[in-house]
């Protein structure tokens, strides 16, 4: 595991002590271990939904809702079909 040394505004460090507690945190340092891996997925979160958007609507071909029902009915028969 590698050290770093970083500053901390006494507030911010007043806000993490008044947490430690309420939060069941042993040391600061778990609470800004627990911190940075917290942000890191909200991250990631936040990359797979724009990669999400990025496709969402993409495609130039537009399906109706009458489009939709067909293929389900004829999925539907398909799957009867099979179970029979």
């Amino acid at each position: 595991m590698e050290t770093i040394s970083l500053k901390i505004d006494s507030k911010l460090l007043k806000e993490i002590d008044s947490n430690l507690v309420i939060n069941r945190y042993s040391t600061r340092t778990e609470f800004i271990r627990d911190a940075i891996r917290n942000k890191i997925e909200d991250l990631e979160k936040q990359k797979a939904i724009e990669n999400v958007r990025k496709f969402y609507g993409s495609s130039k071909r537009k399906t109706t809702d009458e489009e939709l029902h067909k293929v389900r009915k004829e999925i539907s028969k398909e799957l009867m079909k099979d179970l029979e």
